[in-house]
């Protein structure tokens, strides 16, 4: 997905370049940034890889067509932003051409990058850790199961952001919760609570993808405040990117940040643990190989559509699942819940409720596009026209009304005094109403303070008028 990629890359290009280079000497932290680069950039890379020579940039500038010089930008400033294209001189020289960083002479691949990717390549890049023989593993979950128990954590992460739980809660509750705090989703208003932000009810409708992002890049930060290398981090999460769904892996291969990081990831639903007699080991389930395959750009989410929209705006629901529920009624009115299906409808009051939310019209849009039952997906549109645009319409009518914070002033003694404040206030750019006949007018109320001290100003000049 674009999104995710973005996220990635957007995280990865704020990290120091030193932090970025040692990332670098990992294989599939390689294969990760290779997957998540635009279609051209990838080219780029690809043309690269196996030259030993810098290539100078006036070659580089020739390269794509005249219609395509806006991707060449794009593609040459994310290789750079990620220290996978360096400026060097011609004869390969990087100390030379920092003096003219302006205008390299010419490029070449991040010397690790390139060894590390070319390794990936023609090797295959199996995975080094050895996996858990079946019959030391107690039973291992089927890949239903394993589905189930990681979609079902998962859940549980995002149905913090309908019901808040305390703090205080367990381990599990708390590694989530720390983690969502430090993603701005829940604010903590005590030792004991947290609140939903304002910035929850749009991420609820997010691509599960781009959720799946923000999430492990929050949980890197948090990890990194609590001591830990946010690089050692970052690279094992991509490694656990490229395991095999289902597959267990023994716990004794890992060092011990490595361990706490599995156990903490674990109640995000991106692996599952397991304990025999003498070892113990994780198995890493869907979610944890979609922090590698969400990178490509032909990646799409593999949950499967269950909402059907009627032009009568009546929406159909098929789903068990209680957060898609709660989900749903953010922006409309659940009339049944049944086993397998929940029924609601969306009017003018439910979707208005929403956008004071923080969600915008796109998102509810969006949402029941990607979420459309796959029957009604094969018949375009997907989501009705009228009420694609009713959606629309009532958000626009929403937003031509902007509310501002006013003070309304009332009791004017004389005309005289009144015009003489109104006045005051229109030349100070904060009048927004004023009625003459009632001797009526309302100021923003930034101006307040302005405008009484013109008000105190002006009755002390006035009794010095009359004691004169």
């Amino acid at each position: 997905m674009v999104e995710s990629a973005g996220l990635f890359a957007d995280y990865l290009a704020s990290l120091p370049a030193a932090q970025l280079d040692r990332l670098y000497s990992s294989l599939y932290t390689c294969q990760a940034v290779l997957r998540s680069l635009p279609p051209l950039a990838k080219q780029y890379v690809l043309r690269l890889l196996f030259l030993t020579d810098p290539v100078p940039a006036a070659l580089v500038a020739d390269w794509p067509k005249p219609e395509a010089q806006s991707k060449h930008k794009a593609s040459l400033d994310r290789l750079q932003q990620l220290r996978l294209l360096l400026a060097c001189s011609e004869t390969g020289s990087l100390s030379a051409a920092s003096a003219a960083a302006a205008a390299p002479a010419a490029y070449r691949l991040n010397p690790t990058f390139q060894q590390q990717l070319q390794h990936a390549l023609t090797s295959g890049a199996p995975v080094s850790r050895p996996s858990v023989p079946a019959s030391v593993a107690s039973r291992l979950p089927s890949a239903a199961e394993l589905a189930v128990h990681a979609t079902s954590h998962w859940e549980s992460v995002l149905m913090h952001l309908v019901s808040p739980p305390s703090i205080a809660g367990g381990h599990g509750a708390a590694v989530i919760t720390r983690v969502l705090i430090r993603a701005g989703l829940l604010i903590q208003t005590g030792s004991s609570l947290s609140v939903v932000s304002s910035l929850a009810f749009p991420f609820l409708l997010k691509d599960r993808n781009e959720q799946l992002w923000a999430i492990v890049s929050s949980y890197i930060e948090s990890a990194q405040d609590r001591g830990h290398d946010s690089g050692d981090v970052i690279a094992f999460l991509l490694e656990l990117g490229f395991h095999s769904i289902g597959t267990p892996y023994s716990m004794s291969t890992l060092t011990s940040m490595q361990q706490e990081v599995v156990e903490e990831i674990a109640q995000l639903g991106f692996v599952l643990t397991q304990k025999g007699r003498h070892d113990q080991w994780f198995i890493p389930t869907h979610l944890a190989a979609a922090l590698s395959s969400s990178l490509s750009e032909s990646a799409t989410s593999d949950s499967e559509g269950f909402i059907v929209v009627e032009t009568n705006f009546r929406v159909y629901a098929y789903t068990q699942s209680k957060l898609q529920a709660e989900i749903l009624s953010l922006f409309m009115r659940l009339e049944y819940r049944l086993p397998n299906l929940v029924v609601g409808i969306m009017n003018r009051e439910t979707v208005n409720n929403a956008l004071a939310l923080g969600i915008v019209a796109e998102q509810i849009v969006q949402y029941m596009r990607k979420n459309a039952h796959p029957q009604v997906a094969i018949k375009p549109p997907v989501v009705p026209e009228t009420v694609v645009d009713q959606i629309r319409l009532w958000e626009f009518d929403r937003n031509r009304v902007a509310t501002t914070a006013a003070v309304l002033y009332d009791d004017f003694p004389t005309q005289e005094v009144f015009e003489a404040i109104a006045r005051h206030a229109q030349q100070i750019g904060a009048l927004l109403w004023k009625d003459s006949k009632k001797r009526k007018f309302v100021v923003r109320a930034d101006a307040h303070d302005s405008v009484r001290t013109f008000i105190r100003h002006l009755g002390s000049k006035k009794k010095r008028r009359s004691d004169a």
